[in-house]
Formats: C-alpha cells, sequence, structure tokens
C-alpha cells in the first residue's frame, strides 16, 4: 500500500513553462484527501520550490537542495547534511583552475562570482531541454527563479569560505563541455565524503555523501511510522537514483533517460503530459481496487 509520494520538481512536477500543470495539482490533491503523505524531493532551493508550488497553492513538505536539507510545509528546518568547509574549498580549487562555472548553495543563499553568467547557464540547460521553447520566455522565467532563490553576486567564493557560521548545502556545477564536465566529475568523485550526481544536460550537482534524495526521504519517512517499502518515488534523472533504489515502487518519468527508466518499476508520461498525475492516479486507483 502506497502512504507516501516524494516527487521531483524539474522534468517532473514542473511542465517545459516550470508550472505545475492543472491534472498535477489536483492529483497531489487526491492523494493527500485520501491520507497519502506527499513529499517536494528536489535539486532546488527552499525558496525556488516554493516559487513554483505557490503559484497553485500546494502545501508540502520539501526534501531541498538533493537532500541536504529537510523543511516542513512552512519552511522549518528539522533535518540537515552539509558539507564541510575543507571540503567545499578542495572543490572550488578544483574548478577555479579548471575556469568551470559554479553556484554555491547555502543557508543564506546561493552565491554567484558572475550573475548574468548564472542566468546564461540556466537559460541554456532550459533551452537544450527543451528546443522549441521560446528562448525570450525562458528568459524570464530563469530570471523569476534566480531572484527568489536569492541568488547573490560575490568576487571571490573564497570571500565566502572565510565567513563563520555558514552552511553549505550544494555546489552546482554548469558547462555545455560534458567531456570537461565528465573530468570534473570523476576528479571530485575521488572525495569520498562528497556524493557527485546530476540533475539534467550539462550539469554536475556535488554535496555531502549524505545529502541524497533517498536518504533524506527515509529520515522523513521514519518520523511518520512510514517504510520505504509504502512509498513511491516520482523523478527523471539521476539525482532521483538514491531514492529510486530504496522505495517500493520507483516511477520514471517519460522524459527520463533510458539508464533511469531501467531500475524503475514503472515509466510514466512526460512531464509535458502530467506524467505525475498518471502516476499518482494509477497507483490510487490499484489500492482502491484491493
Amino acid at each position: 500500500m502506497i502512504k507516501a509520494i516524494a516527487i521531483d520538481m524539474d522534468g517532473t512536477l514542473l511542465n517545459k513553462n516550470q508550472k505545475v500543470s492543472k491534472e498535477n495539482k489536483e492529483a497531489i490533491e487526491r492523494a493527500q484527501a485520501e491520507g497519502v503523505e506527499v513529499i517536494i524531493a528536489t535539486g532546488r532551493s527552499y525558496q525556488e520550490a516554493r516559487f513554483a508550488l505557490d503559484e497553485t497553492n500546494l502545501e508540502c513538505p520539501v526534501i531541498g537542495v538533493n537532500g541536504a536539507v529537510i523543511l516542513t510545509k512552512s519552511g522549518e528546518i528539522t533535518a540537515s547534511n552539509t558539507m564541510d568547509k575543507n571540503d567545499v574549498k578542495q572543490v572550488v580549487d578544483y574548478l577555479e583552475q579548471k575556469h568551470i562555472y559554479f553556484e554555491i548553495y547555502t543557508n543564506e543563499g546561493t552565491y554567484s562570482k558572475n550573475y548574468e553568467k548564472s542566468e546564461a547557464a540556466l537559460v541554456d540547460v532550459y533551452v537544450t531541454a527543451n528546443p522549441d521553447i521560446d528562448p525570450v520566455e525562458i528568459t524570464q522565467i530563469v530570471h523569476n527563479r534566480l531572484s527568489l532563490g536569492q541568488v547573490k553576486t560575490i568576487p571571490s567564493y573564497y570571500d565566502l569560505l572565510s565567513k563563520d557560521n555558514l552552511s553549505y548545502y550544494k555546489i552546482l556545477i554548469f558547462s555545455n563541455n560534458l567531456e570537461l564536465l565528465g573530468e570534473a566529475g570523476g576528479e571530485l568523485k575521488q572525495i569520498e565524503s562528497l556524493a557527485v550526481t546530476s540533475s539534467g544536460h550539462g550539469n554536475l550537482e556535488i554535496s555531502h555523501a549524505q545529502a541524497q534524495k533517498g536518504i533524506a526521504l527515509e529520515i522523513y519517512l521514519q518520523e511518520k511510522g512510514i517504510t520505504l517499502n509504502e512509498a513511491m518515488a516520482i523523478g527523471d534523472n539521476f539525482n532521483d537514483m538514491s531514492m529510486f533504489e530504496r522505495v517500493g515502487r520507483a516511477v520514471a518519468m517519460g522524459n527520463a533517460p533510458e539508464e533511469i527508466k531501467k531500475i524503475c518499476h514503472l515509466t510514466t508520461g512526460i512531464n509535458d503530459e502530467s506524467g505525475v498525475a498518471q502516476a499518482i492516479h494509477a497507483a490510487l486507483n490499484e489500492q482502491a481496487v484491493k
């Protein structure tokens, strides 16, 4: 029996216009009305996640920044797994040496050395994933997301590392040079205390080794008295694998890479076809007839 549903955002809950469809909203509300716990599990910060959820008045707890932080519906932090400052410095040293663009997610917001490059990198990622979207429209969406995500410009990341009482959630790397990105991923995986994953074309996400969606989901469900076998996870990319490997019902989006679909129990429709709603209704309908 499904007692909890964990849902990724980008490429999953959100369509190509970065919106929650009416169908997805209604399916989530149906699940909640039937007593199923619905959790958003995203690589986004809480502020970025709320930006999309608030438009449809959805109230859900959030596993944010790939599992680095767990928050209640109201945004209260209940658990976190942050990176050690020395590990962050090691990553910064490497990326600066290789001249690879990146951002650092913290408890005080997201930091970038170049806001314009941050915006351009996100636009490029969205356009590559959705070539039929108007780049002007995407640029506005990205601008709104970055402004609400508290992106702050800083002259040097070493200035950031000199700050006290800062929690480091994630380092997000962007590059269209996939060979360089692959080399960076291989190098950074050598740091055993860190996890290296990806949420889409042209990016890498670096976090604490325990800051993974699946681990955070397990922690959250234990507090609710729900087992992982009673949970369903819906996602589209490699940063969702830690959930897929743990839950009783793993559902890949139709737009997910083949490697992701192969490790899941089921595949639903694409994000632009409200595949999340299809997966939720299918699970609830199965339970209704048992």
